[in-house]
């Protein structure tokens, strides 16, 4: 299961103060990581997810544009195979039910431009998924979503007073697995949820359950969170919280508090949907008799997100993701304060000081390859296999899920499907470790997302924002990236420079605005 824009510490069980009682309960009788990583943006990270490799070796080196390389095509490409794929060949049946977003770009208000299922847009049932419900663009209306499909038709924008797509993802998934519970095959269901993405779209009933509750401010929000981060054991007490982000206002001179509080309680309220989303699946999984051996895994594509609406940095700009109510009103897109989000007709983020406190103690943001913008919280629970609570710090990728779904299920990965030859697997098993044995990462972890660059080795991490220059950090002793020990280390600076340009040449990443 994968949440969209979700910080470090917007879960219960990772410090929030947002209820997330069916997650908090997954990890309390589970496996928590302190240190899993995504790949800073949602294509990226469901690339890597989803074949086991670097998303450059996907195909998806960046978004769903193609940019002119084999590494940065826009949607996954034929020399990878998807944990969907090669479970089906070991005799799975495949459902996914949310959000695709890896199979090339969509023009929105253009429906007479789209071409799911042609060379250059593939969707999931394309690359081993029996079964799909969702949308295969990258964001929507959660009233009114555009590009929805189900299995290989495009369907009509929903029209009942009661659509809301976090609901209709959940509902999907739990019909999927009571199609597929009385067959004799086994399943692999991939819940792809898109909240708490913008738009800051919720019911209102469960916006009013948090309004109020920000009233203090981020500031004491993210304090807040670090100090339940160590006391839960996830973070270590001797890391500082980093300072405020320097694109983020102190709260005591922010203009509009109000609203401010009113943005935060919508983006809570749309991670406790889908929290109460998450319980009706796995309740679905006890009712079956299937809880006890089903792996259920669940984490975020990316950190908080500090994205602004595109009309605030080019106002009169075509909107892409406009999506007019169908009872006749228009969609006011940008975050424009006093006007109160959450129903259909508005289009709001919730801002850089928010998501601030959303990767709370961390750097940065979706992204950037700093730790605010690559941890994710990472939840793995498997009762007939192992118990909880316990959290584990060795560091983890993506690029492991599927090398750890493949050794659970004992399906193979395979050196050619489908008549073509795949990349060799990046991504090592984490059932050893998931097991309780003593397992630790030899290889290097590498990320690049537009220019922003890292690499990390053991308890040390080269990182650096694009344009600027390399920092080294101990992340040991510094998670919270702090002191920066570059000019005191540089013979480490230079190998694992050379170590990322090797990976660098290797995977077709290509230097970014050259």
């Amino acid at each position: 299961m994968l949440a969209d824009d979700l910080g470090y510490s917007d879960l219960g069980c990772y410090g929030s103060e947002i209820r997330t009682p069916n997650l908090d309960g997954l990890a309390a009788s589970g496996v928590r990581f302190a240190q899993m990583y995504n790949s800073a943006r949602c294509c990226p990270s469901r690339a890597s997810l989803l074949t086991g490799l670097y998303a450059h070796q996907a195909g998806i080196g960046h978004m769903m544009e193609n940019l002119g390389s084999p590494s940065y095509q826009g949607y996954l490409n034929r020399s990878s195979v998807t944990i969907a794929e090669a479970l089906r060949a070991h005799g799975y049946s495949t459902m996914l039910s949310g959000k695709w977003h890896v199979g090339g770009g969509y023009d929105i208000l253009d429906a007479d431009s789209w071409r799911p299922g042609d060379a250059t847009h593939p969707i999931p049932t394309q690359r081993g998924f029996d079964r799909f419900y969702g949308i295969v663009s990258g964001a929507a209306s959660y009233f009114y979503p555009r590009t929805l499909m189900r299995d290989d038709e495009l369907i009509p924008l929903e029209t009942s007073d009661d659509y809301y797509l976090t609901d209709a993802i959940t509902d999907n998934a739990v019909r999927m697995v009571e199609q597929v519970a009385g067959g004799d095959a086994p399943f692999f269901l991939h819940v792809t949820y898109t909240a708490p993405h913008w738009p800051l779209h919720a019911p209102e009933e469960d916006i009013a359950r948090y309004e109020g509750t920000y009233r203090a401010g981020w500031d004491t929000v993210r304090t807040g969170r670090h100090e339940e981060l160590k006391a839960l054991g996830l973070v270590d007490p001797r890391w500082d919280i980093s300072p405020r982000d320097e694109s983020v206002r102190p709260w005591d001179v922010s203009p509009e508090p109000g609203w401010e509080d009113l943005r935060m309680a919508t983006y809570a309220a749309q991670i406790e949907c889908m929290d109460r989303g998450i319980g009706r699946i796995l309740n679905c999984l006890r009712r079956l008799d299937l809880a006890d051996d089903t792996i259920v895994m669940f984490a975020s594509d990316n950190g908080g997100c500090a994205e602004l609406m595109a009309e605030e940095a080019h106002p009169g700009e075509r909107f892409r993701y406009r999506t007019d109510p169908l009872d006749g009103r228009t969609m006011r897109v940008g975050n424009v304060p006093g006007l109160r989000c959450g129903p259909a007709d508005t289009f709001m983020s919730y801002g850089q000081g928010w998501a601030n406190a959303s990767n709370s103690p961390f750097r940065r943001f979706k992204r950037w390859v700093h730790e605010g913008g690559i941890s994710t919280p990472f939840i793995v629970n498997w009762p007939a296999r192992f118990g909880g609570p316990r959290i584990v710090h060795q560091p983890a990728h993506f690029i492991d899920v599927l090398a750890t779904c493949l050794d659970a299920a004992g399906a193979p990965y395979p050196a050619e499907f489908d008549g073509h030859p795949i990349t060799p697997l990046e991504g090592e098993s984490l059932l050893p470790l998931l097991d309780g044995e003593d397992w630790s990462r030899e290889r290097p972890l590498f990320f690049e997302h537009e220019g922003n660059r890292a690499v990390r080795l053991g308890q040390w991490k080269l990182v650096s924002a694009f344009g600027d220059d390399w920092e080294l950090y101990d992340l040991a002793e510094d998670r919270t990236e702090l002191d920066d020990l570059s000019s005191r280390s540089v013979p480490r600076v230079k190998a694992m420079a050379g170590t990322y340009d090797e990976w660098a040449e290797r995977c077709g990443v290509r230097a970014w605005g050259g």
